[in-house]
């Protein structure tokens, strides 16, 4: 009996996160960074309704009238939705008007996203960190919460000279997946892709693109549009953490204007 226990689990060496490779039961099984050992991930996972089969996640940004007009910065918000272009979340940034104003790009926030009848699902916490090549310590991260309370992943800056790298992590800090930009993030009026990727970075499971939406509304505005590439068979908690990166970049590299350019 133990042997035939053995196999079951050799059988099911791969997380069921990667693509055509399901998960009989509803635990989630995340290889860690160190060699041979793998994490069960129990516990709740955001709302599958609408998570569990999309490949495409939509996400807009709102835009500000009265900032564009006064140019002050105000709480960034953002409409999440699916291939079809249906909300299913709207994501509301909280922050203080101190930090918006002098910790800019950096500051400290708290995301709630909230479905279609106001109940908040996710909640994306950022604190103060460094931004910079220069300062390879204390760099960005994001707690993503799904239900709220409950920590299920992380994404965290990596440092590299040239390139934008992080990871994202299961809820003990455990690497599970890289995401890898590229070394300009201007987009040269085009877009710009941050390809998702196994920790070895042989095989891309997605990517998150930031669509360039031309050279008037770039110009003007704060507003930017992104998509998330996934297979439909992701694990929710990854897509959950892959929102949540999505809204770290555009805080990093597009959030001034002249930045999407």
């Amino acid at each position: 009996m133990a042997s035939e226990d053995t196999q079951n689990q050799k059988g099911r060496s791969l997380p069921h996160f990667l693509p055509g490779i399901p998960d009989t039961d509803q635990s989630c099984i995340i290889p860690s960074s160190n060699p041979g050992s793998q994490v069960r991930q129990q516990g709740p996972h955001p709302p599958r309704s609408f998570l569990t089969t999309l490949d495409l996640i939509i996400i807009h940004q709102q835009v500000e009238l009265l900032g564009v007009i006064l140019g002050t910065e105000t709480s960034n918000k953002y409409e999440i939705k699916n291939s079809l272009g249906q909300r299913i979340y709207f994501a509301v940034e909280e922050s203080i008007c101190f930090n918006r104003t002098f910790c800019s790009t950096l500051r400290s926030c708290t995301l709630k996203i909230t479905d279609n009848s106001g109940r908040e699902v996710i909640t994306v916490n950022r604190p103060l960190r460094c931004n910079s090549c220069w300062c390879p310590c204390y760099l960005q991260e994001l707690e993503i919460q799904a239900p709220p309370g409950t920590t299920v992943a992380y994404v965290a800056q990596k440092w590299h000279p040239f390139q934008p790298k992080f990871t994202i992590q299961n809820a003990n800090k455990e690497d599970i997946l890289k995401i890898v930009g590229p070394c300009a993030t201007c987009g040269c009026f085009g877009d710009v892709d941050f390809e998702v990727k196994t920790i070895n970075e042989k095989l891309t499971v997605g990517k998150i693109s930031k669509y360039w939406s031309g050279f008037v509304n770039n110009v003007f505005t704060n507003a930017d549009n992104f998509g998330i590439h996934v297979p439909a068979d992701l694990d929710v908690t990854v897509k959950a953490a892959m929102i949540g990166a999505c809204f770290l970049f555009d805080f990093m590299f597009f959030e001034h204007s002249l930045a999407g350019l």
